[in-house]
């Protein structure tokens, strides 16, 4: 049974190289195969089967696929010995598992995953569900970050992972059959909106589940989250030691936990400064540059006076400060701006985007960790892992050289009245 109808699902296979997809299929690489089948030497005898590469350079091997009998018969071993090297079990010697290698090796042995999966009861594979819009997914410097952290976590497990990228409610319903219905060994979850059932669901069905993210609601599920609460009020730190006084705030969507703690945050920094805040300087935008921009709008058309803007991601930001330039303030000299993220996007912005980074890579790789751990002991008791946040200071907060900052402009115009 293949995904379910109009769910997009795209299988990615981590290589031993950390962070690097391999590709199962492409011209270039056939071209390459081709060039190196042409240089090998003719093997007499050969011209049933295929040249297959061993220590002693190349032979002869049969077309047919190599057989545990056979890796058996060459390594001197029994066929039991050597299943219990390809599945990687105990109580085998390091030289015996050394000499079954090299006859796999040698025999060009694939191991037969659906067999395997019948003795293990397992498929070596995993879902990572993120049900955005695929524009979002590319064009989010987050999900790349991220993908890129769990394939390194996944890169020596053997183990596939299956991209599912449900649409709407109807197709994240026919998704949750097919993940209950065995397909995979466990779920990471990423990127959910609202009261989403989806992974309190597939837990009672006995499928391992974690969550990038906190769950707005406290289910007993286990995730890997960063500090967006605290990230948001470092945020905001920085701008009240910059003498910002009016700072407002593009929030993030609020049915996403990251929006709910990053506001949060915004709020509880400002009331310990002793500093204004109020609806009037609060936007929310939906983690697009389209959002950042009209955010932006929305903020200046009720508080022209905005002296610094925390927006809780750095697309948005960019779009905040494209509409602050239209308006004609400068950055950092007027509007002081942070994001939220480090994404190199904001390194290559104009001024450079002064944000909060947050470990994207190692989330995934925690997130992964914490899923085989699950699905290796079949303990299903949830796990929270929170990691830290960093401001990184660059120039879009800091006023210019030789360029008075907002509150030395205040107290000139206090003395001249």
């Amino acid at each position: 049974m293949g995904p379910p109808c109009h769910v997009s699902a795209l299988t990615l296979t981590a290589g031993r190289r950390a962070g690097k997809l391999r590709a199962l299929s492409h011209p270039r690489l056939a071209a390459v195969r081709r060039e190196r089948r042409a240089d090998r030497p003719h093997v007499a005898g050969a011209s049933a089967g295929v040249a297959v590469e061993t220590g002693n350079g190349w032979s002869a091997a049969p077309r047919d696929r190599a057989t545990l009998e056979q890796v058996a018969e060459l390594a001197g071993v029994s066929r039991a010995t050597v299943s219990r090297v390809i599945n990687g079990q105990p109580r085998v010697s390091r030289k015996t598992r050394v000499a079954v290698e090299r006859a796999a090796a040698r025999l060009g042995y694939v191991p037969n995953r659906a067999a395997r999966s019948l003795v293990t009861r397992r498929n070596d594979s995993i879902g990572l569900v993120i049900p955005e819009p695929t524009e979002q997914f590319f064009n989010d410097p987050f999900f790349p970050h991220l993908v890129r952290g769990i394939t390194e976590g996944l890169a020596e497990s053997g183990v596939q992972l299956v991209l599912f990228m449900p649409q709407s409610r109807d197709e994240e319903a026919r998704l949750a059959d097919y993940l209950a219905g065995g397909h995979v060994d466990g779920v990471l979850l990423v990127s959910l909106h609202g009261l989403d059932d989806l992974p309190v669901g597939l837990k009672r069905q006995g499928i391992p589940v974690v969550l990038c993210g906190r769950p707005l609601v406290g289910a007993d599920l286990s995730y890997v989250d960063a500090d967006n609460r605290r990230g948001a009020m470092q945020a905001v730190d920085h701008l009240v030691g910059q003498d910002r006084r009016v700072i407002a705030t593009v929030a993030g969507p609020q049915d996403m936990c990251a929006g709910v703690d990053r506001l949060d945050g915004y709020r509880h920094a400002l009331q310990a400064a002793g500093r204004e805040l109020g609806p009037e300087l609060e936007e929310v935008g939906d983690f697009t540059y389209e959002g950042g921009q009209a955010a932006m709008h929305a903020l200046l058309e009720r508080r022209p006076d905005i002296e610094a803007v925390f927006v809780a991601q750095d697309v948005m930001a960019l779009g905040a400060m494209a509409v602050l330039r239209a308006r004609g303030r400068r950055v950092p000299d007027d509007v002081a701006v942070v994001g939220f993220d480090d994404s190199p996007v904001g390194r290559t912005a104009n001024p450079s985007l002064s944000t909060i980074r947050q470990p994207t890579d190692l989330m995934g790789r925690e997130m992964v960790r914490l899923l085989l751990q699950m699905i290796a002991s079949g303990d299903q008791r949830s796990q929270q892992l929170i990691l830290g946040t960093e401001l990184i200071v660059r120039a879009s907060s800091v006023a210019s050289s030789g360029v008075a900052s907002p509150g030395r402009r205040r107290a000139r115009a206090h003395a001249r009245s």
